[in-house]
């Protein structure tokens, strides 16, 4: 599975430890910035590129960092394709994908921990979509706002 992840400042340390954590996993990962912590940087100029690549299948999955994970999930959902949400509990980050299809996981980097991310990440990436019709019936309903933009 490809996964791309970012970060802004706020997020910067929690993908320090995420990166070596998915690459151990076996996944191939690729990085969207920031690179270097830099406390006047903006989330969307790294959480926009990783959403896009998403949306386009270029990644399988994303996880965006920001403080709170806030920003970061209002800046994804921007992009049609993408359904991103801000995570802190294990029920969701399952439920989410199986349920919803939830592409990008959003983290705060200053309100999770780190274990406590590291299995967030773990259960959003070993979910599925159960493509179940009632879910499918709700994706069409989501995908057609996304439209009529």
């Amino acid at each position: 599975m490809k996964v791309g992840i970012c970060s802004d400042h706020g997020g910067f340390e929690l993908k320090q430890i995420l990166l070596p954590f998915l690459e151990q996993q076996g996944y191939s990962v690729t990085d969207y910035g920031a690179y270097v912590l830099n406390a006047a940087d903006d989330y969307p100029d790294f959480v926009i590129p990783l959403a896009k690549a998403v949306a386009d299948k270029t990644m399988d999955r994303g996880i965006a960092i920001c403080g709170s994970g806030v920003g970061a999930s209002i800046a994804a959902n921007k992009i049609t394709g993408v359904r991103a949400a801000l995570i802190n509990d294990y029920f969701s980050a399952h439920q989410g994908v199986e349920d919803d299809d939830m592409n990008l996981l959003c983290l705060g980097g200053r309100v999770t921990g780190f274990a406590s991310a590291q299995e967030l990440v773990q259960v959003f990436l070993n979910a599925a979509f159960t493509h179940a019709e009632r879910h499918e019936r709700r994706l069409k309903k989501v995908a057609q706002l996304e439209e009529n933009k």
